[in-house]
């Protein structure tokens, strides 16, 4: 009778250290499966920050929270660039393009801020919160007087005294 599972004579390869049973990230690392505080982290890209310091480490906090903040940016402008119903059809076409790509770049970059905190880095994950904060005050909430009304054209023509007819 066949001992091994009926695997006919193949036993698994033993587990490295730098490798453990079921998978790893290779080149002598482990992947953490819960969240942890250091900088020495892996995000999106393999070595990177890595061992390079805290300056780099802030980098790529950095970097993670501004495409979070663009994001919110993104989503506050395709809801405002949208076409009026009663406008010609080429215009709305080419709105229609003009919100493709944005919708297109802004998906891009939420996966990209996903990947970043599937890194289970503590320090990725409060840098993408704050990012969409951030990004979400200064163009979606309406705290400012020019993200009130449509944006800086619509917040600069309402400051303007009004025009009188004769």
């Amino acid at each position: 009778m066949d001992m091994d599972g009926g695997m006919g004579g193949m036993n698994p390869a033993p587990a490295s250290p730098a490798m453990p049973s079921g998978g790893g990230m290779g080149h002598g690392s482990m992947a953490h499966m819960a969240f942890y505080w250091g900088e020495r982290a892996q995000i999106l890209f393999s070595g990177w920050p890595g061992d390079r310091g805290h300056h780099i480490y802030f980098l790529a906090l950095f970097l993670v929270a501004a495409a979070a903040a663009v994001c919110e940016f993104l989503s506050v402008l395709s809801r405002r660039l949208a076409p009026q119903p009663s406008a010609p059809a080429t215009l709305r076409s080419t709105f229609g393009l003009a919100l493709t790509a944005i919708h297109t770049l802004k998906m891009g970059l939420l996966y990209l801020v996903m990947l970043a905190v599937m890194s289970f880095n503590v320090g990725v994950f409060i840098a993408a919160i704050a990012g969409h904060a951030v990004g979400f005050l200064i163009a979606g909430s309406g705290a400012f007087k020019w993200a009130r009304g449509g944006g800086p054209k619509a917040a600069a023509a309402a400051s303007l005294p009004p025009v009188e007819k004769i």
